[in-house]
């Protein structure tokens, strides 16, 4: 879910747009499950995860870009000026809080 950079954390999501609600799923396939109720397009999907990762996670927006599947469900994003455990901590708390 979670990888090491030499820039930062790289976060593996899985995105899914159109939702009712927004926010963290929980876990898929080893990615991040992330429901948003933009629609995917012109880039808008990509925008509101951004806002949920910033939002959940406590970081702020510039400390997350998209680094790869801008057009895809599948999405990785690049976490700055957080360590690799500070990061795992964060989301492992987040997940139990809404379990």
């Amino acid at each position: 879910m979670i990888e090491s950079s030499e820039h930062g954390c790289i976060l593996l999501v899985r995105a899914q747009p159109g939702a009712r609600r927004s926010g963290i799923q929980g876990e898929y396939r080893g990615r991040l499950k992330i429901a948003v109720s933009a629609p995917p397009e012109d880039g808008r999907a990509n925008d509101a995860i951004v806002d949920v990762i910033r939002e959940s996670l406590a970081l702020k927006r510039s400390q997350i870009s998209l680094l790869g599947g801008q057009t895809s469900r599948d999405k990785r994003f690049l976490i700055t000026g957080i360590s690799l455990v500070d990061l795992t901590t964060r989301v492992s708390e987040y997940l139990k809080s809404v379990s």
